[in-house]
């Protein structure tokens, strides 16, 4: 139950290199929209986990609803979390909610403890009911609970983007730490869309595709 969606990569990839072939885009909507402004965030390398609560009590649960947490980091989620039900109460009542984000750094992923030395918590989705909520009001509940947001990389239009990656080769830093590199960028239309059976237009950008 409500597992987060899968994020198309913007272009299609070679099915023996497994590379991703320039400009031949993965989904026909990219092509349309690559001259209109997207709003691109950081893509944090850590461990998909998704904060419920369901009108009364917050759990947790990973990519899928049997993914293991590790112990740690549960450890570290209930420190962030436990003693924040009023406030959950305060900003969404009894109507269900789930806060879509990351587990990052010390001992997740090869890069994890580049971003900070122990595990935490970085949001950078939520969705109420059938809504996927806006970037303004992602950063109000980040503020209202306490809770870190995934960074701001830009707002440019998709091509001005792909033109950047493929003309740099030099990889980023993190915007939350100079000592990790930064893993890529998610990009969705300025204007939040749906695609025909009703998907969310959004997209994934990693440096690896372009070095």
């Amino acid at each position: 139950m409500n597992t987060y969606h899968k994020i198309n990569t913007v272009f299609k990839r070679d099915p023996k290199t497994k590379k991703i072939i320039l400009w031949d885009w993965s989904c026909k909507e990219f092509e349309y929209l690559q001259h209109s402004d997207w709003l691109f965030t950081e893509k944090v390398d850590g461990t998909n986990i998704r904060v419920i609560w369901d009108g009364q009590e917050i759990s947790f649960k990973g990519k899928t609803d049997n993914a293991d947490i590790p112990k740690f980091l549960l450890e570290n989620l209930h420190k962030i979390f436990d003693g924040k039900t009023d406030l959950f109460k305060a900003q969404f009542g009894d109507t269900p909610v789930c806060l879509y984000g990351e587990g990052y750094g010390d001992r997740i992923q090869k890069a994890g403890k580049l971003y900070r030395p122990d595990s935490s918590f970085i949001l950078f989705d939520v969705k109420i009911g059938k809504w996927w909520l806006e970037r303004i009001a992602v950063e109000k509940i980040s503020v209202e609970l306490g809770i870190d947001i995934v960074p701001i990389g830009c707002v440019t239009t998709l091509n001005s983007i792909l033109k950047s990656f493929i003309a740099f080769k030099t990889q980023d830093h993190s915007m939350l730490s100079q000592n990790a590199p930064m893993e890529g960028l998610v990009g969705t239309p300025l204007i939040p869309l749906l695609d025909r059976a009703g998907n969310r237009i959004i997209t994934k950008i990693k440096y690896k595709d372009f070095n």
